[in-house]
């Protein structure tokens, strides 16, 4: 009898499972598990993608105990313009931009820059935290030049033809004095003023002006302190443009409410909260975000690109 039994109960829990089993099943069939809305957010590539993706799992780990309901997914195209191309398709919702990029993004893609960075900067002989910066145009303290005009058949150092404190908004300062001609359609060409000389960096500048390589260069607030108090307090500066507006948060013009709210505050409570992780994700110079507008943010560089 006690082997029967035990064969009788064993049956029993056996059908018992099987029944759980496809109820749950069933139960899972008419009662959906909810999905996770994707979140996809672009980084302007400046370094290595595989870096990148490596910095930004803190970020996305952050972003997704603050937004639960969100997968969060950050991934880094291969260029600025690619970034740009992926909000306007929809590839994207954020992106984290430079000033240029982000005023493409908003003309071209109908998105919106929501945060600005507020970052330490140089101005003149000091540092300060702000959302906007200057750059100068600087030469040895022993150089003849005084002016743009002795610029003239000079060699001077610019960092990059996308750089939009290094090239955009000294161009724009040669134009709009009349140093440079324009024709409509046709890029501001700086080399039929004086012969240009690319670095690739601001650093790379500061060692052609000072090795004699350059007679002037091009030298951003943007840019590490040390760098740039010891570039101010070894020249001379002849002029200056600005303000040029920081690097910014872009949202997609399909991002909707409410994430779209949730996002902007969840960014800013990580800028607030966690600084030191957005300085290693997106710049060194990083101190907090602060809420903006496209036309707030860019106004001083579509000034620039309308000239």
């Amino acid at each position: 009898m006690a082997r029967e039994t035990l064969i009788q109960t064993a049956a029993l829990l056996t059908a018992g499972i099987l029944i759980g089993l496809t109820l749950s099943a069933g139960l899972g069939m008419v009662f959906p598990q909810p999905t996770r809305t994707k979140l996809v957010i672009a980084i302007q590539p400046t370094l290595s993608a595989a870096e990148v993706m490596q910095r930004s799992k803190p970020v996305e780990a952050f972003l997704e105990q603050r937004l639960p309901e969100v997968d969060v997914e950050i991934y880094v195209p291969t260029s600025y313009a690619a970034a740009v191309e992926a909000l306007r398709r929809g590839h994207a919702q954020a992106a984290f931009m430079s000033a240029w990029p982000s005023y493409l993004a908003w003309k071209l893609a109908g998105a919106e820059v929501v945060l600005a960075e507020v970052r330490t900067v140089g101005e003149g002989d000091k540092l300060i935290q702000s959302t906007a910066y200057y750059s100068y145009w600087v030469v040895m303290p022993d150089s003849p030049i005084k002016s743009f005009e002795d610029l003239r058949g000079k060699k001077v150092a610019l960092p990059s033809p996308i750089s939009t404190s290094g090239y955009l908004a000294p161009v724009a300062k040669l134009v709009e004095l009349g140093y440079i001609q324009t024709k409509p359609g046709v890029e501001a060409d700086p080399s039929t003023f004086f012969n240009v000389v690319l670095t690739g960096g601001y650093a790379q500048s500061w060692a052609a002006l000072r090795n004699g390589d350059v007679d002037a260069a091009v030298i951003a607030g943007d840019i590490p302190a040390s760098l740039y108090l010891e570039v101010m307090s070894s020249t001379r500066v002849v002029a200056s443009q600005g303000p040029i507006p920081s690097h910014g948060v872009v949202f997609s013009k399909e991002l909707r409410e409410p994430l779209r709210s949730k996002l902007a505050q969840a960014l800013l409570e990580l800028g607030e909260t966690q600084p030191e992780l957005m300085r290693q994700f997106v710049s060194a110079l990083f101190v907090r975000f602060e809420p903006t507008t496209s036309e707030k943010h860019l106004s001083n560089l579509k000034h620039y690109l309308e000239l």
